[in-house]
């Protein structure tokens, strides 16, 4: 049974120019412990759908199952099943790095012991411990991502969902980054969805891609059966032959440190 299921999945807004449909209709698989890789030009109804997926805006139409649990009808028992890490982060600079992963335990009702053993535990696997006392506004930016990320582990959800998770990172925090993301499907059967413009990240890390446009799923497949399909050697070039317009995602400078 997939973890993540959907069919016709619809969003669409009502404006002073009338109703305008930014998710047509969305139907996705997503299996268990897999890594997919979401795509999509701007405005082709990416972001929609995953703040769909993550129950931060309701569809107005289709369905979808996470975790077991309904996502129309039952969105509080599907946040307590899913991390969600955003791209701009979300901790308190007046707190300790600490205090923001036990404040996140607590929020998830765990007990005070349960929720410092849990900081300790994630600052552990997620190499924060030598700066648990320190301010988030005192860490480096990739330091900085992995408490995020640690945030968004805080109650062991079966699926997280990554926004843009290296936006800004140098090489070597990018590359830390993705075997973070490795560890966590192969050590702890983490299911991962994560959207990104970097079309390299998506090569490497991805199991399986699934391209969005225009609120449809147009293409999905492996990063491999995706360049194959279409004859040629890199994603980029499989992306722009899969949509057919630009401008496409492209690959990161590096980030002077």
């Amino acid at each position: 049974m997939p973890i993540i299921s959907t069919a016709g999945l619809a969003r669409t807004f009502e404006t002073k120019n009338g109703p305008v449909e930014a998710v047509h209709g969305i139907d996705l698989t997503v299996r268990r412990g897999e890594i997919l890789g979401l795509l999509g030009p701007n405005g082709a109804g990416k972001t929609t759908t995953l703040r769909m997926l993550t129950t931060l805006l309701p569809p107005t139409g289709g369905a979808a199952t996470i975790a077991g649990h309904d996502l129309l009808t039952d969105p509080a028992s599907v946040r307590s099943r899913i991390g969600y890490v955003a791209q701009s982060g979300g901790v308190d600079p007046q707190e300790t790095v600490r205090s923001e992963l036990v404040i996140q335990g607590r929020l998830y009702r765990l007990s005070k012991a349960e929720a410092v053993a849990r900081a300790a535990e994630l600052a552990e696997e997620l190499g924060l411990t030598e700066v648990l006392d320190r301010s988030p506004a005192a860490l480096s930016g990739g330091q900085r991502r992995r408490l995020d990320i640690a945030l968004g582990l805080a109650h062991r959800p079966d699926v997280l969902f990554l926004d843009e998770p290296t936006t800004g990172l140098d090489p070597g925090s990018r590359a830390d980054l993705w075997s973070l993301v490795r560890r966590l499907r192969d050590e702890h059967g983490t299911t991962v969805v994560l959207t990104t413009h970097y079309l390299d990240e998506a090569d490497a890390l991805s199991d399986r891609l699934v391209v969005v446009d225009k609120g449809v799923v147009i293409a999905e497949g492996t990063p491999a059966g995706l360049k194959a399909e279409h004859g040629v050697t890199t994603l980029q070039d499989a992306f722009l032959a899969i949509t057919g317009r630009g401008p496409a995602p492209v690959d990161p400078a590096p980030v002077a440190v």
